[in-house]
Parts: structure tokens; C-alpha cells; sequence
């Protein structure tokens, strides 16, 4: 899935002047169902505070997975939301998202996240083909 982007946020790109803020808003209203998972786990981890907050349900169509993988594969979107939201965000098998706060105290447990060995606990048949 594409950004849908507007002719006058495309007409700044070309000048070289681009608004992160626009470009966040462009993400938003693009990636709607990949803006709700994550403003909803900013929103989880900030009421139940952790050492991060995580979704462990897969998107409902192949649509909604298509959204997560745009966001959270392309650097400038997966930055831009990093910066919007204060966050690190952290992404396995095409639907766990998760989020952490911009705090060193919990680099421990997003190195354990992100880590080879937890992908690897993390992988199961039923998302092979995701």
C-alpha cells in the first residue's frame, strides 16, 4: 500500500521543504488501521506504564497487514512515528507491534525484543505465510 499523498504535500517534496508534521498526517489518513495500533499500544503503555506495550493479534484481513508492513518497514515512516508518538517501535512476524518508551532503562528489555532468539520463540505455522 502507497502513501496517498496530496498534490501540494508532493509539490513541497519536490522543492525540498517537506512539514513532518504534514507527512505524519499523510501517514495517518494513509495507514489508518497501522495509526490506530499504534497510538492505541502509546496509549496502553502510557495507562499501564512497563517496559513496553505490545499487540499480539493479527491484523484482520490482508489489507490491515499490508498497512503494518508499510509503516513499520519503510525508515521514513517507522522515524516519523517514532518522533511523533516519543516512542522506539518495534515490529515481528507482520503484526506484533510494539512500542517502548524513549527511556534507557528499558533498553534491556527492547534488546530482548528485538533480539534473534525472541523472533525465532515467536514464530509459529500459523503465521508462516504472513
Amino acid at each position: 500500500m502507497s502513501l496517498d499523498v496530496s498534490p501540494a504535500l508532493l509539490e513541497a517534496a519536490e522543492r525540498g521543504e517537506v512539514d513532518e508534521q504534514e507527512f505524519v498526517d499523510c501517514v495517518r489518513t494513509s495507514l489508518p488501521y497501522a495509526w490506530e495500533m499504534i497510538s492505541s499500544l502509546v496509549a496502553q503503555l502510557k495507562v499501564d506504564g512497563g517496559e513496553f506495550a505490545d499487540n499480539q493479534v493479527p491484523p484482520p484481513s490482508e489489507k490491515e497487514r499490508g498497512q503494518l508492513l508499510r509503516a513499520l518497514a519503510s525508515d521514513a515512516i517507522r522515524g516519523a512515528l517514532q518522533r511523533h508518538f516519543g516512542v522506539r517501535l518495534a515490529f515481528q512476524n507482520c503484526h506484533r507491534v510494539a512500542v517502548f518508551p524513549l527511556d534507557p532503562a528499558v533498553d534491556a528489555a527492547y534488546g530482548r525484543f528485538t533480539s534473534v532468539r525472541s523472533q525465532l520463540l515467536n514464530q509459529s505455522p500459523e503465521l508462516r505465510d504472513c
